[in-house]
């Protein structure tokens, strides 16, 4: 990790010269790769100047201590030149104080403005001058499987991928990305790092570490949020600290996909599942009479059945049995802390 290696060399290098050509093309193409290597090396160190460490604390009582602990570390990326940082919003979320760490140690107290929970993004502002360049974005609607990037987080460490998919993603939180970026290998400490493109762009952050089978053998991955879902909610979130709609209703129930079906692996606390007796083992059949066909489809349902509060009949297998339910659902945000005010 944190060694450059052209793309473009890779396949270059693998095509040797025929015997009966010489050494010239060889050394051709070692020239090449030595170019292309200063190049890339000088693209990829002014993009990390961006890219800083971020680290949060939350209050013992907060609604996520319990699940995503109290003391988080992860990365950010600057994306204006004020001291706007972006980072992946579970690192902030509930956070009572911000810290961000430049690559020259210097610390800098920051701000949480806003988490997005259904993109997933979440905005810090660096209190202070924080004298790091803001990185420019790229297009993720345009970067294509097989396209070499680079995910980097916020102590300069890197590593140099390729992107092995783009695809819906559900996520057991209540949590769909229409079109996730996947990429290989990952890097260890993925949560805020920024996926760059080959010109230093920026393409995503970084949110997963999961595994995908590879010829029948696990390989490590990370799951990205693509970047293009910012500018359409980004003067919102720096308005309001969320987006200008309704909130979408929220169940508190912890899902997982077998075979096609939901399973409740736990509820929330206090949240309308479990009000409503929704148990760990369910499976849930139906939503407001239709049948339910796989985490993602299961929450779309819900979400499109109208706002917070709305309620939501359901049906559940329970020990072989069937059970009908409703679920008063919530705005998620009405359980979570407000960050302090500046």
């Amino acid at each position: 990790m944190g060694e450059v290696v052209p793309h473009t060399c890779i396949k270059v290098a693998a095509k040797r010269a025929h015997p009966d050509q010489g050494g010239s093309h060889d050394a051709m193409n070692r020239g090449l790769c030595r170019a292309l290597a200063r190049i890339e090396i000088m693209t990829i160190d002014t993009a990390l100047q961006s890219i800083i460490t971020v680290r949060s604390s939350i209050p013992d009582d907060a609604f996520t201590a319990a699940t995503l602990g109290t003391l988080r570390e992860g990365s950010g990326v600057v994306i204006r030149e004020g001291g706007l940082v972006l980072t992946i919003g579970y690192l902030i979320t509930e956070a009572e104080e911000v810290w961000l760490t430049r690559h020259d140690g210097q610390v800098i107290p920051g701000h949480a403005l806003a988490y997005d929970q259904e993109t997933g993004f979440g905005l810090v502002q660096a209190i202070g001058p924080l004298g790091v360049p803001a990185v420019d974005f790229g297009d993720a609607a345009r970067a294509q499987v097989g396209d070499p990037v680079v995910l980097a987080d916020g102590i300069g460490q890197f590593v140099r991928a390729n992107i092995v998919a783009k695809q819906e993603f559900a996520g057991y939180w209540e949590y769909v990305l229409d079109e996730a970026i996947f990429i290989a290998p990952a890097h260890p400490s993925w949560g805020g790092a920024a996926l760059l493109d080959a010109d230093g762009k920026l393409l995503g952050i970084g949110s997963l570490h999961l595994q995908m089978s590879n010829n029948g053998e696990p390989a490590d991955i990370n799951m990205i949020v693509p970047i293009n879902l910012l500018p359409p909610i980004l003067d919102d979130l720096l308005k309001r600290g969320r987006v200008n709609k309704p909130p979408r209703p929220w169940l508190g129930a912890f899902s997982a996909e077998s075979s096609g079906k939901v399973v409740v692996m736990s509820v929330a606390p206090g949240g309308p599942a479990a009000q409503a007796g929704l148990r760990q083992g369910d499976v849930i059949s139906e939503i407001r009479g239709e049948e339910v066909d796989g985490l993602g489809d299961f929450y779309r349902k819900v979400w499109t059945s109208g706002p917070a509060g709305v309620e939501i009949p359901m049906r559940v297998l329970r020990n072989g049995r069937e059970a009908w339910l409703r679920v008063k659902s919530a705005d998620r945000n009405s359980f979570l802390r407000k960050p302090p005010l500046r």
